[in-house]
């Protein structure tokens, strides 16, 4: 990351960046605000290692961005944000908890400008001791700590596969078909139980080899090395750790037919969407299918309490991606380019 803070700043088309450094523990707090047209801008917070604090702007921005397409392609009125704890190694105890009361502190500041839940590198017990420092954490509307946005995400993976291999193959029948989930965490878990009860046959790759065999064992998956993903011949790959897995470097290699997974920005650059299109492979637009927790999330702060009432609405996913697919296809362009004017018509854009 060559860009200094200043430079991705002056060149990003969002309403703003606040920025803090957190002396005692060494970590740099970033909140992206990038849309509020449709409402509050709200997103996850993310923690992790960065090369830099530019990298981890850059990351708060990009992320900022797709939860606004996010919103939009759902048609609920939130706005896109995103905030990111650049941590210089792992955190616990009293250490994490200082990092998340100052960073409920800066929250407080922002009055209600932005609104956070949970994402990769956080948990459901940072957001509970969060909402004890801050009331804007999302979910928190009803009372208790927010629950885990995780099983309504993969919910909403799962429907979107089942949309995606009826639209190839014309049946959502899973039987015989294989899934490759990268990353067996908070989403890729519970995406995989769901895949194994569906029919399918799962493969599970985790970076944490412990954590990939417990979900294998767990669903009757079996385990696949981290360095074979790319090749390993499959109907579904199912990325839901990291972004930017889909690349340049990657797609030629690819021995799928459908990607479709939890993970954000799963595209590197733009261009990639026509690589995958070229290969004949089938993309399910990383933000629609993956909004299942930020849709619940939303639902429950308009008052929708009920677990099976909020995966029925969750499951809606897989009718939006049926209709990108159909536009694409109709159009001749890619799903990316559908889903883009989707959430566009409902940001008022065109």
């Amino acid at each position: 990351m060559s860009e200094s803070l200043e430079s991705m700043i002056e060149g990003w088309d969002g309403l703003g960046v606040v920025s803090s450094y957190h002396a005692a523990t060494g970590s740099w707090i970033f909140v992206a605000l990038h849309d509020d047209k449709l409402g509050r801008p709200t997103g996850g917070c993310r923690l992790k290692q960065y090369d830099s604090p530019a990298a981890a702007l850059w990351d708060a921005m990009r992320l900022a961005e797709g939860m606004t397409w996010k919103w939009a392609a759902m048609d609920f009125h939130y706005g896109g944000g995103k905030s990111v704890l650049a941590v210089p190694g792992p955190l616990e105890g009293a250490a994490r908890r200082s990092l998340f009361t100052r960073f409920g502190e800066i929250l407080n500041g922002l009055n209600g400008a932005y609104g956070v839940g949970e994402d990769l590198g956080t948990t459901p017990e940072d957001m509970a001791f969060l909402a004890t420092v801050t009331p804007h954490v999302a979910g928190t509307g009803r009372g208790g700590p927010p629950p885990d946005p995780g099983p309504f995400t993969a919910a909403g993976v799962h429907e979107g596969i089942l949309a995606a291999v009826e639209h190839v193959d014309g049946t959502r029948d899973m039987r015989g078909k294989t899934v490759l989930v990268q990353g067996a965490g908070d989403v890729g878990g519970p995406l995989a139980h769901l895949l194994a009860r569906s029919g399918a046959r799962v493969l599970v790759c985790d970076l944490d080899s412990g954590r990939a065999r417990a979900v294998a064992n767990a669903c009757g998956g079996e385990i696949i090395d981290p360095a074979a993903v790319y090749d390993t011949p499959c109907d579904v790959y199912a990325p839901c750790a990291i972004g930017a897995t889909v690349n340049e470097r990657t797609i030629p290699g690819l021995r799928c037919r459908i990607i479709a997974g939890s993970a954000n920005n799963q595209l590197e650059v733009a261009g990639d969407a026509e690589r995958v299109r070229a290969r004949g492979i089938l993309y399910a637009p990383d933000y629609v299918i993956n909004g299942g927790g930020a849709m619940a999330f939303g639902l429950m702060e308009n008052g929708v309490g009920d677990s099976d009432e909020l995966i029925r609405r969750v499951r809606s996913i897989g009718g939006t991606l049926a209709d990108i697919f159909r536009d694409a296809d109709a159009r001749g362009t890619t799903s990316v380019d559908s889903a883009h004017a989707l959430a566009l018509k409902a940001l008022g854009r065109t």
